[in-house]
């Protein structure tokens, strides 16, 4: 019994040192190439979606998501807008001016990158 609880003390010290250093999000961090490696529903579900497409953030507070994939060929779209706000990402919802895709940052670091869509989906980016 006592081996479960130093195991439960251990995960939990782990889990809130990853988020203690965790990079802060911001415009400068958020800059560069990141390739979605894949999606899910939630942060407790298991079946991941793989993805294919990469985001490119611009200095000039654009971003453009290449390689989607669609109907068996691949295309661009055209880059919108974004902005780091109290540590979230705001993207551009292309055609719709003024609205905006809201992500949270769960874990973020020079590599690394998860976000949380406004309604729980679950982004996980590696930087190339």
């Amino acid at each position: 019994m006592t081996k479960i609880n130093v195991v439960a003390i251990l995960s939990s010290i782990l889990i809130f040192s990853i988020n203690v250093y965790a990079e802060p999000l911001t415009n400068q961090n958020v800059q560069g190439t990141w390739t979605l490696e894949y999606t899910k529903k939630s942060e407790k579900s298991e079946e991941l979606l793989p993805r294919e497409d990469t985001w490119v953030f611009n200095d000039n507070g654009t971003v453009t998501i290449k390689n989607i994939p669609r109907e068996g060929t691949y295309y661009d779209q055209l880059p919108v807008n974004y902005e780091v706000e109290s540590d979230k990402l705001k993207v551009a919802i292309l055609g719709r001016s003024g609205k905006f895709d809201t992500f949270s940052v769960i874990n973020k670091d020079e590599k690394n990158m998860t976000l949380k869509a406004r309604f729980g989906d679950i982004y996980q980016f590696i930087k190339k």
